[in-house]
Formats: structure tokens, sequence, C-alpha cells
């Protein structure tokens, strides 16, 4: 799908979840034949012509201002993650490149290693998993070595590995709608990267979860949050995880550490569970 296209879907998929008195209109007639928010309502409410909202929504960008994009951004009541989605879309032209191959810096195997017992790894742009430290193997039950390149991303693990979908399931629904909203998010802002476009395709194609999700058109990035995994040998994890950005290296987008709160039944089962062998 185009950029046209996509930015189409989107805006109508933000429409459709706003009612005209979620947003001070008087609702007029009792049928109506789109969910949500009529283009002329949005438009009434940006403070633009219906013929330029039809116009922007329909992907004809040429001369559209950030004022404009920001208008529609405000109407729609879109968060931050949204509102940088909506600008990816309008200007295309400034995405970002597509990155070369990851080239791991020794620094940064040897913070996943000083991490340890903390599980950690790093992350590309594709949710790829680049390298890992002891822990998560533990942690996460993964051989990640034994994987095909492929099948090393978490796109993949989280919605076609079965040993995976049973290891998160209590949080399962949370992450899978984390995967799928950070791959829309980034395909948005890397649309010319062939590998992210493949692996949306393959994931298009052997999920209908993932399919599901992704036609929601939900956006977010990735900062911080708390998972809960059900472990064949420790029971209940609930770990605390942090993204931590990596602008130096083009091919990696983050480290990702997990810990949990000093005291709590799960700090002390990941203790037990990650100790080094004697």
């Amino acid at each position: 799908m185009g950029e046209t296209s996509q930015i189409a879907a989107f805006l109508r998929s933000r429409r459709a979840r706003l009612r005209p008195e979620q947003v001070g209109l008087t609702p007029y007639g009792s049928r109506r034949r789109v969910p949500g928010l009529r283009r002329e309502e949005l438009a009434q409410l940006a403070g633009i012509s219906v013929d330029y909202y039809i116009r922007f929504e329909r992907g004809r960008l040429d001369g559209v201002s950030d004022a404009v994009i920001d208008a529609v951004a405000t109407a729609l009541r879109l968060d931050q993650d949204e509102r940088t989605h909506l600008y990816n879309l309008a200007r295309p032209s400034l995405a970002e490149a597509a990155a070369p191959s990851p080239q791991l810096r020794p620094g940064l195997r040897q913070l996943l290693d000083a991490i340890d017992p903390n599980p950690a790894y790093l992350v590309g742009h594709h949710t790829n998993i680049l390298a890992w430290n002891r822990a998560a193997t533990t942690v996460f039950a993964i051989d990640f070595d034994a994987l095909p390149g492929p099948e090393r991303t978490w796109a993949h693990l989280i919605f076609l590995n079965d040993a995976v979908r049973q290891l998160t399931a209590p949080s399962w629904a949370q992450i899978a709608r984390t995967v799928v909203t950070y791959l829309r998010l980034r395909a948005s802002t890397r649309p010319h990267d062939p590998e992210l476009q493949a692996l949306i395709a393959t994931m298009t194609d052997a999920s209908e979860q993932f399919r599901y999700m992704w036609d929601s058109h939900d956006v977010t990035d990735l900062a911080f949050g708390r998972y809960h995994l059900h472990h064949p040998q420790a029971s209940d994890l609930h770990l605390d995880y942090e993204f931590l950005g990596l602008p130096a290296d083009p091919g990696v987008r983050a480290l990702v550490a997990y810990s949990a709160p000093p005291g709590s039944p799960s700090h002390a089962a990941l203790q037990a569970l990650t100790q080094p062998p004697q």
C-alpha cells in the first residue's frame, strides 16, 4: 500500500473512533453512513474547507502546510506517536533511509554482558534480535543462536512460535499489539526499507491475528513497560523493561533491558533463574 492509500486509511480509522458529541459537535440526523466523524465535521473542527480536507485525506499533499497537518491532528485528538505517524505519511520525502546492516560495537556486547544476570538484548529496526546475553536466553527460554535469521524477530516469535506464545500467554495480547503498532510506526518512518516491508508482508500472510491488528492502523513507539511471563521453571515473572534507543548505531534500534522490583517475588524468582553457574 502506497503512502497515498496509507494516509487515507489512517485518517479514516481515526475519524471512525470519534463521535460528534465527543468533540463538541451536535450530530444531525439519525442515519449516518459512516462510523464516527464525517469529513465535513472533521474539516469544521480543523478550520479548513471540506474540499481541502478531502484532497488531504486522498493523499494529494502538494502544498499542504505543517499548520494544516497540526490542525487535522488536533481535531482528531492524535497522541504524539499518531502525530509522528501522520507527519511521516504526509512528508514521505523526509523519511529515514534504510539503515545499513548492523555493525555491533564491542562496547555494546560488553554492556550486554555487564547487565547479566538481568536479561537484555539488542534489537534492530525490524524487531530483529541482534545480540543477547546469557540471562535473556534463560528467561525467554529461546536458543537464539539456533533460530534461522528470518525467525529471529519478535514479530515472528510472538505470533508464530508456540513456545514463546505459551511463555508470554499472560501478556500475549499486550505484547502482540505492541509489536504490531511499533512496526506500523516504523513502516511510516522508513517507507523505503525493503527488509521491513518484506517482514510486514510475510507476517500479514502468515498470521491472521497479525493482519487483524495491522488493519487497526494503531501506532505506538516503545519506551518502557511491564510484561507478565509464565516461565516453565520460575512460574510467574512480572518484569519491567526499558527500551533504550541507540542513535549512534544506525543499524541498531535499541538496547532492551529487563528487571524486577527489588524485594518482589519476581525479583527473587529472576535471581534464582539467572544466577550464573558456579
